[in-house]
């Protein structure tokens, strides 16, 4: 996101500096350039040697792979708004812009359940590709025709050209719906439900406050909208403050969707409600998206170095409101006449006075939620919260809704396995077994807590992966698995499967991978060709034991399907919920060969897990999240 805000405000840039009457055939040069580095599948060179750095790398990366392309479809809009402006005098253009974003939600929508499921990624980019070049020789016919008509009409020749505040208040409007965006997602995704694709939502209410507001139509009513905007805003406070009793997602989510929609309206709204003459229409674009990038530098740049903890939400649903008082007071001659002029002054004071309180209220609910933490700490991979349960007897890790792990603070019972790696779960019994035939050698995809450690005597060797280094700093700070484990503990820091690749064959007994309980799924550790590296790494007779725990996708389809397609059996053992022994309801499956015959209890423990026979194997080159989604 970050990345398409900053170069759409290159290609904003461009289009306004263009627009001054610059030799069309700069543009020709772009198109041109442009055409010739659509490849957008990167090369395998870019795969990172570790986990350091990776907005800088991922930034880079997409620069180099769709940078250009993207810069040239960026500047499109504003361009051909100012070229349309001059060949057809009548009316303004800005309606082109609600096209283009409707284009947009179209595009995000139909994505994931029309076009990822039945397509391999090297074919959507042969067809992107072919796409982007009949686009480019359009774009180029375009440019041309535009050069017959270089200059404005009288009228927009004379129009008065913005202030300086006008285009503050623009810039400010577009950071906030901007970064409320990003905002809300990280809370509804980390805080309220970790369901995988649920970031679809949020954008696509975004992309459509910009089509009404902009579609010229009747759609914003200022009346209705700050209303329901100052409605909003409170429910949204209340919801996310730790105050309320509603848990339900079903109800969560809705709010904080439609709420992110009343903030854009009104943001998008009052934007669209000052937009300039045509003649300053680059301009106007240019400050919308320089709006929208600070929004993102704040939310995915700024806000994970500063803050322990997600702070930007609460900063924003005050500022927000703020800026709309502003904007409101600024423009106070015509929200009179929209309302009753005698009403606006008491309304607006009682207005700004509330938004002091709300900053007030969430200041102390933001405390009163986090104060018992035993640490707080954020970076790229997401906020981490440590906290201790009294009552329980235990310490936890948490990621938003996400538990990844817990230990005892009872000394003598820290170095039990509980949570998901209890003896009494999938991964627990396997380890069991083992243990009484010798020393085993175990290699886990995830470090969590270290859990996996409690398992490890004097005699057996065990190699975690974990990409967050954060996470390996609390691992060894605040929890004792690694620090207690009688053999050292081998720690490779960066992505799995690319360490896994560079490494020589590691001889697993088992190996374990834990990497998909949250909402973002990493679908290349459950392809083939990851498969095929982990039977690289396993002993010939070694255990592949795959966390498929998740409430909204049903992850074992596809780790079945691979089993037996490479020829290994695959047995899905779930474990109920025990408080007694503190373990997780938990579902591993156990990818080998000949297992029943090793371990007599899967008979006993194993669930039926029913296959399609045409189900789609996934590999690097194709996977569906949404054909795996729990009904």
């Amino acid at each position: 996101m970050l990345f398409f805000q900053l170069v759409l405000l290159a290609g904003y840039a461009y289009a306004h500096w263009l627009s001054q009457g610059r030799d069309k055939r700069i543009h020709t040069a772009v198109l041109v350039a442009a055409a010739l580095s659509c490849r957008i599948i990167p090369f395998d060179w870019w795969k990172p040697l570790d986990g350091r750095f990776p907005i800088v790398r991922i930034l880079a990366l997409l620069v180099a792979t769709v940078g250009l392309p993207y810069f040239t479809l960026a500047s499109t809009s504003p361009l051909l708004q100012s070229w349309h402006a001059r060949e057809h005098h009548a009316g303004l253009p800005y309606r082109l812009f609600s096209l283009s974003n409707f284009a947009s939600m179209l595009a995000l929508l139909s994505y994931p359940v029309v076009v990822e499921p039945r397509l391999r990624l090297h074919t959507q980019a042969w067809l992107w590709s072919g796409g982007f070049l009949l686009f480019a020789a359009l774009n180029y016919r375009l440019a041309r025709q535009s050069q017959a008509h270089p200059a404005f009409h009288t009228e927009e020749q004379e129009a008065a050209p913005p202030s300086v505040r006008d285009r503050i208040v623009w810039l400010l409007l577009a950071a906030c719906a901007s970064g409320l965006l990003l905002a809300i997602t990280n809370h509804i995704t980390q805080n309220i439900a970790a369901i995988p694709l649920l970031w679809v939502l949020p954008l696509a209410v975004y992309l459509l406050s910009f089509i009404l507001t902009f579609e010229g139509g009747p759609w914003y009513q200022r009346r209705i909208f700050l209303g329901l905007f100052a409605v909003s805003v409170a429910s949204m406070a209340f919801a996310s403050g730790g105050q309320t009793m509603v848990n339900d997602i079903r109800v969560l989510i809705p709010l904080f969707i439609a709420g992110l929609f009343f903030c854009c309206m009104v943001c998008h709204g009052e934007l669209a409600g000052s937009k300039p003459a045509s003649r300053w229409l680059t301009s106007f674009y240019l400050m919308v998206a320089a709006g929208g990038a600070l929004g993102g530098l704040f939310v995915a740049v700024l806000a994970p170095v500063v803050f322990p903890a997600l702070f930007e939400f609460p900063i924003l649903l005050v500022v927000t409101p703020a800026v709309v008082l502003w904007k409101l007071f600024l423009n106070r001659q015509a929200v009179g006449s929209a309302f009753d002029r005698a009403q606006f002054w008491p309304v607006w004071t009682l207005s700004l006075l509330a938004v002091i309180g709300l900053a007030g209220y969430l200041a102390k609910a933001e405390y009163d939620y986090l104060g018992d933490a035993r640490l707080l700490t954020r970076n790229f991979y997401g906020a981490l919260r440590v906290t201790d349960d009294d009552e329980l007897g235990v310490r936890t890790l948490a990621h938003g809704t996400i538990n990844h792990g817990e230990q005892y603070l009872d000394p003598v019972r820290r170095r039990q396995p509980i949570t998901y790696y209890a003896a009494d779960t999938g991964i627990g019994m396997v380890m069991t077994d083992l243990e009484k035939r010798g020393p085993v050698r175990l290699g886990v995809i995830g470090l969590g807590t270290g859990s996996m450690a409690a398992w490890i005597r004097a005699a057996d060797a065990v190699r975690f992966y974990e990409i967050n280094a954060r996470v390996l700093d609390i691992a060894r700070t605040q929890f004792t698995y690694l620090r207690d484990c009688p053999a050292r503990p081998e720690i490779a820091m960066g992505d799995a499967r690319l360490t896994l690749e560079r490494e020589p064959d590691q001889h697993f007994d088992v190996l374990v991978v834990d990497a998909f309980s949250g909402d973002s799924i990493p679908v290349h550790l459950l392809t083939r060709e990851a498969f095929q590296l982990y039977a690289r790494h396993l002993k010939p007779d070694g255990v592949l034991a795959v966390h498929v725990s998740n409430k909204y996708l049903d992850l074992s389809p596809p780790v079945v399907a691979l089993a037996r397609q490479l020829g290994r059996e695959a047995h899905m053992i779930e474990s109920a919920r025990n408080d007694d022994t503190q373990t997780f309801a938990s579902d591993w499956v156990l990818v080998g060969v000949n297992e029943k015959a090793r371990f007599s209890w899967i008979e006993d423990q194993e669930t039926n897990v029913d296959v399609n026979p045409a189900f789609r194997v996934w590999t690097d080159d194709f996977s569906n999240l949404w054909g795996i989604r729990r009904q």
